[in-house]
């Protein structure tokens, strides 16, 4: 069995062992806890399988579930189920995801990359037909054309380690989610000319954040320290962030129907 598999799934398991119970404790509370038949696959089993698809990188969930873990994983998780299982319980499990992901946020350094990336749904021609995000996915224009589908905005730190993130609609301004996404950040933030606004330079200094940006051709240049003229160019480092998401991590295939 390969080694990654098992530290993450241990890794995956000491989470659930910690959040399930509050998170049972507090539905509860509200009055949300239903009573439902649990599955035979424990939820962190359907973390583990889930976020290892983005780890061994197959192009679709369903080639990676039916040709992969069906076939080379039933010794690691032997109460598999069909797939039409699987993607009912990948639904039970966002919120845990997201809160897996908060508590891995990356280390504060005061130096902050802040950029923007389209996600698909579907080709543009289909956005018509396409019912599978409705009312959520939007058609927007970008720098490479039209696209109808999402932005995830993401802020990293020097290190590349992730800072913030938030997906909205794809015709969602930039500068909007900005203000919500470095609630707990303090330091400086470059971004790029996607994100000069004067009233937006003047929210983010109230929160303890300098915005750092590009200039536009049309606009007179101002004084800047070398070292922030050099961080600026680092900029491209979110670039590479963004790309292995898409490329790599396969955060974007399109849904058909």
């Amino acid at each position: 069995m390969d080694n990654t598999l098992v530290e993450l799934f241990c890794f995956i398991d000491d989470f659930c062992k910690i959040f399930y119970p509050k998170w049972e404790k507090h539905l509860i509370e509200i009055g949300l806890k239903k009573r439902c038949t649990p599955s035979r696959l424990m939820p962190s089993e359907v973390m583990t399988i889930f976020i290892y698809f983005h780890i061994i990188r197959f192009r679709d969930f369903k080639t990676y579930y039916m040709r992969y873990v069906l076939v080379y994983l039933r010794k690691a998780f032997p109460e598999l189920v069909s797939y039409s299982h699987i993607v009912n319980l990948l639904k039970t499990i966002l919120v845990p995801l997201c809160a897996l992901l908060q508590s891995l946020k990356g280390e504060q350094t005061g130096i902050h990359f802040v950029d923007s990336t389209i996600i698909k749904s579907c080709h543009i021609k289909r956005e018509k037909q396409h019912k599978v995000f409705l009312g959520l996915a939007k058609k927007a224009k970008s720098t490479i054309g039209w696209f109808f589908g999402f932005k995830l905005h993401l802020i990293i730190n020097d290190k590349g380690e992730l800072m913030a993130f938030k997906l909205t609609a794809g015709n969602v301004d930039d500068r909007r989610p900005v203000p919500d996404l470095v609630k707990h950040l303090v330091g400086k933030l470059f971004g790029d000319k996607g994100y000069i606004s004067q009233k937006l330079f003047e929210t983010l200094m109230k929160q303890g954040i300098q915005l750092i940006t590009k200039l536009k051709s049309n606009m007179k240049n101002k004084l800047m320290f070398l070292a922030d003229r050099l961080l600026l160019r680092k900029r491209s480092l979110i670039e590479t962030v963004n790309d292995q998401l898409k490329n790599i991590s396969q955060i974007e295939h399109t849904r058909h129907r």
